[in-house]
């Protein structure tokens, strides 16, 4: 079994983009990626954190805004709209979730889609769907991109995603039926709400297990040789965190992510490349 190191993937992913931000720096644009947290979730803390990390490892400004888990709906909308207007924030994200009672589809519907660090809203989903010129979401173009680093064969070959999330699932179908490289695949979506999910997998070429359910993918849902990717994270008793694949899923599989350490790195990898890349247009 070859393990899918996203670890490893990712660094050389932020290598480039290292390299990239640096050659947009000789003419006069340092690329920002901006972060709105509302409130003070101990895991988006966390993650906000990385990110930021990741930002000054890869020379990349991190613009950071902190509001109260008090904020009202106009005053996150003001600070997406400061974000919007601001030459020095490239791209940037709202993390989620937001607290109870501000509206999170109105927030991410305010975001300037040329800024959509996360290439979700509407206008840049509807490129995906198109085929167009845009910024990816990041988990799935970061497993693409894990999928084509270990040459895991694609085209042609049948995926099934185990979840129909935002983030995951559903992109990550359109992307992956693209006709383009490390994609061109016949992909079935099916969820926690299907009976006999284990006939869909065990048919599939590869599995992308995304449906935050722990331990739901066992070795006996996988026909031997396939390549398998724990989407879905979610934490157990002493914050230990449960892929929703199986540890036993490793004696059948011919290829899978480990538990720590697979799609995590290669979202934040993706985040910072699209920051890049939309800072790019400062200079076109």
């Amino acid at each position: 079994m070859i393990q899918l190191d996203g670890k490893a993937t990712a660094q050389k992913i932020r290598d480039t983009v290292a390299i990239e931000a640096q050659k947009l720096g000789q003419h006069g644009v340092k690329p920002g990626l901006g972060t709105i947290l509302v409130g003070d979730d101990p895991a988006s803390s966390v993650y906000i954190g990385a990110k930021i990390k990741a930002c000054e490892e890869a020379g990349i400004a991190s613009i950071h805004a902190q509001l109260p888990a008090n904020a009202t709906q106009d005053e996150v909308l003001a600070q997406i709209r400061a974000f919007n207007q601001n030459p020095a924030v490239s791209a940037y994200i709202v993390q989620l979730p937001l607290p109870r009672g501000l509206d999170e589809q109105a927030a991410l519907l305010a975001v300037d889609p040329d800024k959509d660090a996360d290439g979700l809203h509407p206008v840049n989903l509807g490129r995906l769907v198109m085929g167009a010129p845009g910024p990816l979401p990041c988990t799935p173009a970061g497993i693409v991109e894990l999928l084509r680093e270990y040459q895991v064969p694609v085209e042609g070959k049948h995926v099934v995603i185990v979840g129909r999330g935002l983030t995951i699932g559903r992109p990550l179908a359109l992307l992956l039926a693209l006709k383009r490289p490390g994609c061109n695949a016949a992909v079935t979506v099916v969820h926690t709400g299907v009976k006999n999910l284990r006939d869909y997998t065990r048919e599939a070429d590869i599995i992308i297990a995304a449906a935050g359910s722990p331990n739901l993918i066992q070795k006996d849902w996988v026909k031997a040789g396939a390549a398998v990717i724990g989407g879905g994270l979610t934490r157990g008793e002493g914050k230990k965190i449960i892929s929703d694949v199986d540890d036993s899923v490793a004696e059948v599989a011919g290829w899978m992510t480990p538990r720590v350490g697979g799609v995590g790195p290669m979202t934040v990898a993706m985040l910072l490349q699209n920051t890049v890349e939309a800072a790019k247009k400062q200079v076109l």
